[in-house]
């Protein structure tokens, strides 16, 4: 049988397996079985190790405290799977005898067999790849945990079975590890701060009465994350970067009108949004804001404020594009009252 053969023919048994064991998410070969990523490469006491990936930067803009992860503008998506060296030979000799202890039942003994040919025997890899310590790493596919939970199939592409790879070599495999997909993924790790607008008058307003509205440019300042690997004989690393370029106010009524019309107020040069209320302007039209034209009554509307991000990044061997634009919102509570007039 040829090595395509072999690896068909173990995966089919090892599928097999988990579906009659009581074990089933230990019922198979290393190799598209499941890790968290979080940057670290340990959890639950060493016993599970997790993505080599480590992410650091930006989670909030300067003098913010990042609030919350911004969504893809359309359908875009972050990787569900890819793959990343794993282990030296000694540590997938461990990794495969760990996983491989599991209750007997129909199909395991066999399933084991062909692993033990592919991985040990040499049918085609012979011990692990012992004699290659030092020389490459062992692969294996990575999977977003949230994304395989909720069933996701794009969490379940990556389904090659643990694979060689010398150092230096790239792999031919469909979602190996590239500066693209660590810009992707740390794409998914920026925290943007939360945007809550100034108002004038605050939070209590008056029907047809014009209220400012603006963002302090201390707090919304372009934010980072950078992903890298640097393992096996791979060293790659991307920088996601994200530029807050315009506020979408949404009043939460339809009865009410907004500055400038489109409800997108851009930002300014010194990174600032819209222009603070001033004494001597009652009568001037904010650049942004809001008029509401009639009363929130007893309770208050839900004033939706959003910041579209810009979203780019570089890579390693001068990388580098563009990625969706994102965008973060978080709503406050505006009361608009009646303006009282009294009849003499």
């Amino acid at each position: 049988m040829n090595k395509v053969g072999s690896a068909a023919a173990v995966g089919t048994l090892v599928i097999a397996c988990t579906l009659l064991t009581p074990g089933a998410a230990f019922a198979k070969d290393p190799g598209g079985s499941q890790f968290d990523v979080s940057g670290s490469n340990e959890t639950d006491s060493g016993q599970t190790l997790e993505s080599r990936i480590i992410f650091r930067g930006s989670t909030g803009g300067t003098g913010a405290k990042g609030t919350g992860q911004f969504t893809p503008v359309g359908d875009w998506a972050p990787p569900a799977c890819w793959y990343e060296p794993k282990w030296t030979p000694a540590e997938f000799s461990k990794e495969f005898q760990k996983q491989w202890d599991i209750p007997h039942a129909s199909g395991v003994g066999e399933a084991y067999a062909l692993s033990k040919d592919h991985y040990i025997n040499g049918e085609p890899y012979k011990d692990f790849n012992k004699s290659e310590t030092g020389k490459g790493m062992w692969w294996d596919a990575v999977r977003d945990k949230s994304r395989e939970e909720s069933g996701d199939p794009a969490a379940f592409a990556c389904d090659t079975k643990t694979f060689w790879v010398e150092n230096g070599e790239t792999p031919t495999v469909e979602n190996a590890v590239t500066p693209k997909i660590l810009a992707d993924l740390a794409y998914s790790r920026i925290k943007v701060p939360d945007t809550e607008v100034t108002l004038a008058p605050a939070n209590t307003t008056k029907v047809n009465l014009p209220t400012w509205a603006w963002l302090d440019q201390a707090k919304f300042q372009d934010v980072s994350v950078t992903a890298s690997l640097d393992v096996g004989g791979v060293n790659l690393q991307a920088t996601t970067t994200a530029k807050p370029i315009s506020l979408k106010l949404e009043p939460g009524t339809p009865e009410a009108e907004a500055y400038p019309s489109s409800g997108e107020c851009t930002f300014n040069d010194d990174g600032s949004i819209g222009e603070p209320y001033a004494k001597g302007k009652a009568d001037q039209t904010p650049p942004c804001g809001i008029r509401y034209l009639r009363s929130s009554g007893d309770g208050a509307f839900k004033l939706r404020a959003t910041i579209t991000w810009e979203v780019s990044w570089t890579g390693t061997g001068g990388a580098g594009g563009d990625l969706p634009n994102g965008t973060f919102g978080t709503e406050q509570n505006v009361t608009v009252q009646e303006i009282q007039a009294v009849n003499r």
